[in-house]
């Protein structure tokens, strides 16, 4: 059986697509238009209402999603998705932290890997620390992190993001059947309220609709190649 489509190291756009890509984003499109931007709209305040994030409890792990690095270096929304994770295993909720993120951009090493740095030299021993080094995005974070879960017989998932991204990571999750409880890193930049953080919204509701529609346009048509991307 051919395995489920990842982007290659350092993917492009049109890369990241993969199959069905270019069609869900234009009916994506298509469809915020068409309704007068009803769709986006509804998507935009399911954002909002995920900033607060989950009360965490108990889980098998952390999961600290992946950010781009600015050349080779953590960017401050990086940094403060890694503190919440220290903070998180600090208060003994999960005895493990994974950390994703594959080569992108012109980084010369992973995104996963820089995080990994960052924690051990805040003191985290490096036992307790697990890396998922080839994605290229979120979809692909959770998709390989779960692979590992269930070779390992690990269920439960705490994952941290910033707060506008956690709507979409949540919808990720559950399409992937993963359990989770979201927490926010709630000191990453921009600033709550500023001109920053309102593109940042109306990006992640576009996105977030970009997702849903995939997701029906994957079972709509039945395609095994998409279908195994996203569930």
């Amino acid at each position: 059986m051919t395995p489920p489509y990842h982007a290659p190291p350092r993917a492009s756009f049109i890369q990241k697509l993969g199959p069905g890509g270019a069609a869900s984003l234009g009916l994506a499109i298509l469809t915020t238009l068409g309704l007068g931007g009803l769709p986006w709209l509804y998507r935009l305040r399911q954002v909002l209402r995920a900033v607060p994030g989950e009360e965490p409890g108990a889980a098998d792990a952390i999961l600290v999603l992946g950010r781009q690095l600015d050349e080779d270096r953590l960017t401050p929304v990086f940094e403060a998705r890694l503190a919440r994770a220290v903070s998180l295993w600090r208060e003994g909720l999960a005895p493990r932290i994974f950390v994703a993120g594959g080569t992108t951009a012109r980084a010369s090493r992973s995104e996963a890997e820089a995080g990994r740095e960052w924690l051990l030299a805040r003191g985290l021993p490096g036992t307790v620390i697990h890396l998922e080094d080839r994605s290229q995005h979120t979809l692909e974070n959770l998709f390989n992190v779960r692979s590992r879960l269930r070779a390992e017989g690990w269920r439960t998932l705490l994952v941290v993001s910033d707060p506008l991204h956690l709507a979409r990571a949540k919808a990720t999750a559950l399409g992937l059947q993963l359990e989770v409880r979201c927490c926010p890193a709630a000191e990453a930049p921009p600033a709550r309220g500023s001109l920053g953080w309102w593109r940042r919204a109306v990006l992640e509701g576009f996105l977030l609709h970009w997702y849903h529609t995939g997701m029906l346009y994957s079972r709509l048509i039945g395609r095994r190649a998409q279908l195994e991307r996203v569930t």
